[in-house]
């Protein structure tokens, strides 16, 4: 009889978050994402799952905090592996998971095609197969039970859910979960998912999540601060005049859900108030085209700014004349040979795969051209690489000469910096929170966020190890 907790991804590093709620012999996993960075080393992560000790088909629920692929990523693979339990979410959450999960699969049946067709030329053995297919991604969705913020649900014996607004992506959301075990004992966790921040454009601020004995807390800025919103605004105005000015192109890689959409806005925004020239800007991206038609059904997660624009305004903050979005191959093409200046806005946020590799082997080698960082990138990514200086980078077998401006704007981080984090604790009964998990953060970030926390007198913060069991009743 007890109440234990133990994470099988995203301890000590920042992708593959998965933790797993054991009461008594009830298993409740909250989050399924993938592992990202190198290849090779993310797909043998991924493979391995939950681990050598606990089947899929064991997980009695699965919890969704919201849908990045680093949280939702696997539940297509857990289900393949038989997990036949419900899927608990957000309406905007089942939406966009099912689009991430969809282009997942495309990605995995394509790279195989090609991956397969490389080896042939090379007369070696290939035995690469996708995780999962669209068929288990269709399986998938058939458990998905949607559930509203505020709307306390059972989702197993002795275990209860209710959803807050986490302010991070659409539909994102903090679980707190009230667990009791068989001998009485009761424990109310909190799991923040990914923690977002106050003040971004379109989505509402974070919620507060009280009334918690254990939290398990979101550390992925935990070394760091980000420049201000109205700081952004002007550092993209200047990354866009300055690069204008030059006829080059801004090549900014970024993901398909959230800063996407973030980055429209924000240069609707600039567009209108003649901030900025009047140039093509083109999202590159069939899966961004599909997630912005998915913040267009779901107003109930806007702000109140963005609720007005489409609602007593009738204007939509995700569509504007220069905004034009490339939905075939051949259109992506065309925008390796067209002129600037022009902004492509283009997935993998990380660069690890997707159209923006073929935009930075067009692009890196001109001096003209700026190549805006806007989001984390995972340590062993390309993205890293850029952000970190290299002034030559791998990209599909070939090396390319970095000459293109490499610039960074933080700020369009959907992640709480270490500041905003302590201020969203600040609405938190401290004194009845007993314990503070650290997770999804590097070494350094865990350690200066435990560092931050100690000095607002929060007790027994817990930078948590991969796999450890944590008894918490």
């Amino acid at each position: 009889m007890s109440i234990n907790i133990r994470s099988l991804g995203a301890a000590e590093e920042v992708t593959g978050s998965k933790h797993l709620l054991e009461v008594d012999s009830t298993r409740i996993l909250i989050d399924c994402g993938a592992f990202q960075g190198k290849r090779a080393k993310a797909d043998a992560k991924n493979r391995a799952l939950l681990g050598d000790d606990i089947e899929a088909s064991s997980i009695d629920a699965l919890v969704l905090t919201h849908a990045h692929y680093d949280h939702c990523g696997l539940v297509p693979y857990l289900v393949k592996r038989g997990f036949t339990g419900n899927i608990y979410a957000t309406s905007a959450t089942r939406d966009l998971a099912n689009l991430i999960m969809t282009d997942s699969a495309h990605i995995q049946a394509r790279d195989a095609d090609y991956l397969s067709r490389q080896a042939e030329k090379r007369h070696e053995q290939f035995d690469w197969k996708p995780l999962y297919d669209n068929f288990d991604v269709i399986r998938a969705m058939d458990q998905f039970v949607t559930v509203s913020y505020h709307r306390p649900i059972s989702i197993a014996d002795g275990v209860q859910i209710e959803f807050f607004d986490a302010g991070h992506i659409l539909g994102s959301a903090f679980a707190r979960i009230t667990a009791k075990d068989k001998a009485g004992n009761v424990a109310i966790l909190g799991f923040s998912g990914d923690l977002g921040r106050k003040g971004k454009p379109i989505i509402k601020d974070p919620e507060c999540l009280n009334e918690i004995d254990f939290l398990i807390l979101d550390s992925t800025y935990g070394d760091r601060l980000h420049e201000s919103t109205a700081d952004s605004l002007l550092h993209l105005e200047d990354v866009v005049n300055r690069t204008a000015k030059k006829r080059g192109k801004i090549i900014i890689p970024a993901f398909a859900v959230e800063r996407t959409q973030e980055l429209i806005f924000s240069l609707h925004l600039l567009h209108d108030q003649g901030r900025i020239p009047d140039i093509p800007i083109w999202v590159d991206s069939p899966m961004a085209f599909n997630a912005t038609s998915i913040f267009v059904i779901h107003p109930e997660c806007y702000d109140k700014e963005t609720y007005d624009l489409f609602t007593a305004h009738a204007k939509n903050p995700f569509g504007f004349a220069a905004l034009n979005f490339s939905q075939s191959v051949e259109d992506s093409k065309a925008l390796n040979q067209a002129k600037g200046p022009l902004i492509i806005i283009s997935a993998d946020g990380m660069c690890e795969f997707g159209r923006i590799q073929h935009h930075l082997m067009h692009g890196l080698g001109d001096s003209a051209n700026t190549v805006l960082i806007v989001g984390y990138m995972a340590e062993g990514t390309l993205g890293r690489r850029l952000r970190d200086g290299a002034k030559e980078v791998r990209i599909q077998r070939d090396w390319y000469q970095v000459r293109a401006n490499i610039e960074e704007i933080d700020a369009f981080s959907a992640h709480a910096d270490w500041k905003e984090t302590i201020e969203w604790l600040e609405c938190i009964d401290k004194k009845r929170l007993q314990r503070t998990f650290l997770v999804h953060g590097e070494q350094e970030a865990l350690m200066a966020m435990q560092g931050h926390l100690i000095d607002t007198e929060l007790k027994d913060i817990e930078i948590v190890k991969m796999g450890v069991f944590y008894k918490i009743a």
